[in-house]
């Protein structure tokens, strides 16, 4: 398989909404993050008529948390796809410090292609693919 991810990012600033009782970000927060910039990049990505006909869920989350982040920090989140099976995509996150460039957090998050109507599970076509740059 060969692959270009398209790499989508996302910017956001820690408020204290985010904070847990020892002051940094909550854990919970991360994963909150990892779905919030997934949903952005399709939203992005899809037009109108495929958001309408199918939409993701999850059904594994891997996370690395590498390091702490703290109240009023800016913080870049990448995310790209690069494997996809025939109902599913492995769609990778990175969390980092804007200002110092270093990753706090890696995931990797299964998702599954969902049919609107069925709600259950659909083949993803070479057109999704093709959205997120990856190729069989």
């Amino acid at each position: 398989m060969s692959h270009n991810p398209d790499i989508f990012e996302l910017r956001i600033k820690v408020k204290p909404e985010h904070l847990d009782e020892q002051q940094h970000v909550n854990n919970v927060q991360y994963v909150q993050w990892v779905q919030d910039v997934a949903k952005a990049h399709w939203l992005k990505k899809a037009t109108k008529e495929q958001q309408e006909k199918v939409f993701w869920v999850v059904i594994e989350h891997q996370i690395k948390y590498k390091r702490q982040a703290f109240l009023d920090e800016e913080l870049i989140l990448h995310t790209f796809v690069t494997e996809t099976t025939h109902v599913t995509t492995l769609r990778h996150v990175l969390i980092k410090n804007a200002e110092t460039g270093k990753t706090l957090v890696e995931a990797k998050t299964t998702w599954c292609l969902m049919k609107n109507d069925t709600k259950k599970p659909v083949k993803i076509s070479d057109e999704l693919k093709r959205l997120f740059s990856v190729e069989e």
